[in-house]
């Protein structure tokens, strides 16, 4: 049993009455004083930082660079590695802020993996940023790049992540529980003599990551080179506004396909291309039907139970990550066992703005995939489902399904339009052979973002040490 003591002035100085045990116990344990600031010496963050939010202001015309805040958008160091295009007519009502290179951003989720934000160099006037983020205005008695990477720490993160989040599932925090925390209050010459000692371990942190690519860069790069793909005419093709198309490609299609989207030469030549290296389609390799995801009530989840409930929040990564997953009860688990997953099996967003969004099971376990997702099962003797994953992950594939979707508000892509697209026929040791060559591109990846985390580290310490100076 876990227990804690809070003063009842302390329950009720919070306008929601929070009676939570975490909530309270960094109160009781240090006044949220987590750097150990002698009182005399602190400041807090309400007085460092100033909430600031500019509505951005969306042109007839224009698309601009929407930034959601998952991590499939912002890097560990907080630079924009994807964005999500956005216009005046299709645009999700979060994506509302505009921003200057003064402001500083903070994910308001429990378990970001997106730092704080600062864009001081970047031309942010086609950026339009989630209402997921916290906005702020720094003070001018500091050095916004210090407060940036005291936001980063470690002990500031860990609170938000074990403390004062509220709610189940995707969980947030407010934004006065985070502006209480003091730090040491030390003046601004003290600062940039902090960000002096940082700047060099900034530059190896870009040196690295200049070498760094994403494994998306290597499954494309890796394509592109086996198949012949032809990206420059395909983005060329992407940007251009104005076609001229037949009256009859609007009724040659069995849906009577109408948009502007849908008939677009970029959507024609990815999937000229796609036919060329292969007259062979999904449905030809899978083992039986794509099968949607099962719905769920609140009633079906069970925190003691031992099977999961696999959602688009789960695959947001790309990969299965169960850590936050949510349980579900046996009996819920024993009725929907049709919709269960194995090893091997890909698991794709078919609805949201998630979708497309592809992962593949690496490893046994008991789940059951969301209403809003499909499942993918190939027969192993006839195809690899990790080359597979791969190409349900590269460019052209994606854009299919960005040209297929339909919908307006809710946009789905349907099993039936998914086992039609077409997929290359090579052989079983052709396709290993690509995905050994992906697989060890990745790990080199994987040791250069090892050096990238140990450098954090290092600008961690460096700020912890001016703190407690």
């Amino acid at each position: 049993m876990i227990t804690t003591i809070a003063k009842f002035s302390a329950i009720a100085s919070d306008i929601f009455m929070r009676c939570d045990v975490k909530y309270h116990q960094i109160e009781s344990a240090c006044n949220y004083n987590i750097f150990g600031i002698p009182a005399n010496a602190q400041i807090l963050l309400s007085d460092i930082l100033r909430e600031d939010y500019l509505k951005f202001n969306y042109e007839d015309g224009k698309e601009y660079k929407g930034i959601p805040t998952g991590q499939s958008y912002i890097d560990e160091d907080g630079d924009i590695i994807d964005y999500q295009p956005v216009t005046l007519d299709d645009h999700p009502d979060r994506l509302k802020y505009a921003l200057t290179n003064d402001h500083i951003l903070i994910s308001s989720l429990r378990l970001a993996k997106s730092p704080a934000l600062m864009f001081d160099t970047l031309d942010l006037n086609e950026y339009v940023f989630s209402n997921g983020f916290y906005s702020f205005a720094v003070s001018n008695d500091w050095n916004k790049k210090y407060v940036l990477y005291l936001l980063r720490t470690k002990a500031l993160k860990s609170i938000i992540d074990c403390n004062i989040y509220r709610g189940i599932g995707i969980s947030s925090y407010k934004v006065k529980d985070l502006l209480r925390i003091p730090v040491r209050n030390i003046s601004k010459s003290e600062q940039e003599h902090t960000i002096k000692k940082i700047e060099p371990i900034e530059a190896k942190i870009a040196s690295l990551k200049r070498s760094k690519c994403s494994i998306q860069e290597t499954i494309d790069f890796v394509f592109q080179r086996e198949f012949g793909f032809d990206y420059d005419k395909f983005e060329t093709l992407k940007s251009q506004k104005y076609y001229f198309t037949q009256q009859s490609m609007f009724s040659n299609n069995p849906d009577l396909r109408f948009s502007v989207k849908y008939h677009r030469p970029a959507g024609d030549f990815v999937m000229e291309e796609l036919i060329r290296i292969s007259d062979k389609k999904i449905k030809h390799f899978i083992s039986e039907p794509i099968v949607l995801g099962a719905s769920i009530s609140p009633s079906d989840f069970d925190e003691s139970g031992e099977a999961y409930y696999v959602s688009m929040a789960t695959i947001k990564t790309l990969e299965v990550v169960l850590d936050e997953t949510q349980l579900v009860s046996s009996s819920y688990f024993e009725a929907k066992k049709a919709k269960s997953l194995q090893r091997n099996d890909i698991v794709v967003a078919r609805s949201g703005v998630a979708i497309g969004k592809t992962a593949i099971v690496r490893d046994d376990f008991d789940g059951i995939f969301a209403d809003f997702t499909m499942r993918i099962r190939f027969d192993e003797a006839k195809y690899n489902p990790l080359f597979a994953y791969y190409y349900l992950r590269s460019k052209y594939f994606q854009y299919l399904i960005e040209v297929y979707k339909k919908g307006l508000q809710n946009q789905n892509i349907f099993p039936i339009v998914m086992q039609e697209f077409p997929i290359p026929d090579i052989s079983l040791p052709e396709q290993q052979r690509i995905v050994d060559e992906i697989q060890a591109e990745i790990e080199n990846q994987e040791q250069i973002k090892a050096e990238i985390a140990s450098l954090r580290n290092q600008i961690d310490e460096v700020i912890i040490q001016s703190i407690s100076a």
